[in-house]
């Protein structure tokens, strides 16, 4: 899956647009390393996620195209915020 598309369905960015600004600027980083929106994301990866002066890492637990808001959050797991 589309690293944009998984913060998207995720809901840890709730636009895909912003999602794929977001990933292109270097905001996200993948198990360390900087990343594109079209980077390929599989389960059990750690995404850094730079939110201004906070960071959110997080590991993914599980891929899905589409989610109910409810469920969004067991798809990865937060190691630190």
């Amino acid at each position: 899956m589309r690293l944009d598309k998984f913060l998207k369905v995720s809901r840890i960015i709730k636009r895909r647009t912003v999602a794929k600004d977001a990933t292109n600027g270097g905001v996200v980083l993948v198990n360390g390393k900087e990343s594109k929106a079209s980077t390929k994301v599989k389960v059990g990866d750690v995404l850094d996620i730079t939110f201004g002066e906070r960071t959110m890492t997080v590991r993914i637990l599980d891929l899905k195209d589409t989610t109910k808001k409810e469920e969004a959050s067991q798809l990865y797991e937060v190691i630190s915020e």
